[in-house]
């Protein structure tokens, strides 16, 4: 199996470096996602035909059938491309919402919506986030769906409802007993985005530059949207459970998605240090400060990558629950890893670095919302400290 794992890994860093790299000119790192979106499509064609599709899914659906440790491998070398994990169909949400339906949805909403959606023929969001209340208490939502007969009537407000534009449904959370304890109120459930009182308000100004298709944050509004109420994943007060365990191997694919993404910009980082010469015969790589961006980013990613596939491996093994500790502490240790070293590539490159003529400027603009969704590093600090200090309190 781990000969066979590599021959994967190798094939796909090779169609990675060959059919995607080239597509990073500044005009689609600046251009909305729509500009490069038929490209990209017709790529989606090309991974089918080379054996490539589905990394994520698992036999019964046609996919690999991979471990979250073989996945997290798949998703550092997908993440060396902007473009990696959508060309493959392995992009958030929708691998989230993948996962989460082929689990607890009923056979109904899997032929109607998990299938399509695993062969790449629509794209889905998930919907949690709302503006009048902190995401780091995601217990407080004023979102609601209330039982009407057979129906669900929804009623709420979401943003950071990422990649919406163009999505055919959302998963959405909503309260469905107010008077449950505060983790069982909610639940989630699937709405199909051409309901009638479904509102897609904007695309969120992200850095600046408000995107659209699946690079994209909405704000919506759920008024008065009726759903059938056997569109409900799972059970009813399972919406935070359900969250929580999406979470955990949602994790490590973004946590192997920033080490992609710091590898790739150390590769940046060293390529250029050894070729920008600042004198006759002195190079940037010659200069102390610039080794030491070096030495410590090779450390620091190769730190990361252990910390995360240590915890996948976890995970494998006995769940998210188990796990837990060392999901936060991946979280915010590898987003500032992430975050470093596309700064010190920027430092490397100069001037040059600013623009869009490399892909590291897109990454710093992109990423820094990196610390933040999923849980702020500071909630994460806080769960995992405390989670530590119970032992010293017994």
């Amino acid at each position: 199996m781990h000969i066979e794992i590599e021959n994967l890994l190798q094939k796909i860093k090779s169609f990675v470096e060959t059919e995607l790299y080239p597509l990073e000119t500044t005009e689609n790192l600046t251009g909305n996602f729509s500009q490069i979106e038929p490209i990209l499509l017709r790529l989606r064609e090309k991974v089918k035909e080379v054996g490539l599709w589905g990394l994520a899914l698992p036999l019964d659906m046609g996919g690999k059938g991979l471990s979250l440790m073989q996945f997290g491998k798949v998703s550092e070398i997908l993440a060396k491309s902007p473009f990696g994990h959508f060309t493959f169909n392995s992009q958030a949400p929708d691998i989230g919402n993948m996962e989460l339906l082929h689990k607890y949805a009923s056979k109904e909403i899997k032929d109607k919506y998990l299938n399509p959606l695993a062969k790449g023929e629509i794209r889905s969001c998930f919907s949690m986030t709302e503006p009048e209340f902190a995401g780091s208490n995601p217990t407080r939502m004023g979102t609601t769906a209330i039982k009407d007969g057979d129906n669900y009537i929804i009623n709420g407000h979401k943003w950071f409802t990422s990649s919406a534009d163009g999505a055919t449904f959302a998963v959405v959370m909503a309260v469905t007993d107010a008077d449950a304890a505060p983790h069982n109120r909610a639940s989630q459930i699937l709405v199909p985005l051409d309901n009638p009182g479904y509102e897609f308000v904007r695309n969120i100004p992200i850095m600046g530059h408000a995107g659209d298709s699946w690079a994209s944050h909405a704000e919506v509004r759920y008024n008065n949207v009726v759903v059938p109420r056997s569109n409900l994943i799972g059970k009813e007060g399972e919406g935070f459970l359900l969250a929580q365990e999406r979470l955990g191997p949602g994790r490590i694919h973004h946590c192997m998605r920033f080490i992609g993404i710091a590898e790739r910009s150390f590769e940046l980082m060293c390529e250029y240090a050894t070729k920008r010469e600042l004198a006759e015969g002195k190079y940037l790589a010659d200069m102390q400060s610039i080794q030491h961006f070096i030495a410590e980013s090779r450390v620091e990613i190769d730190a990361a990558r252990l910390l995360v596939l240590d915890t996948a491996d976890k995970i494998d093994q006995f769940g998210s629950k188990a796990a837990r500790n060392q999901i936060s502490g991946i979280k915010f240790y590898t987003a500032n890893m992430m975050l470093r070293v596309i700064d010190r590539a920027i430092q490397t490159h100069g001037g040059l670095g600013m623009t869009n003529d490399v892909v590291l400027s897109f990454w710093y603009a992109h990423e820094r919302a990196a610390r933040i969704y999923d849980g702020a590093d500071e909630v994460h600090k806080s769960s995992l400290a405390k989670s530590i200090l119970k032992e010293y309190r017994k």
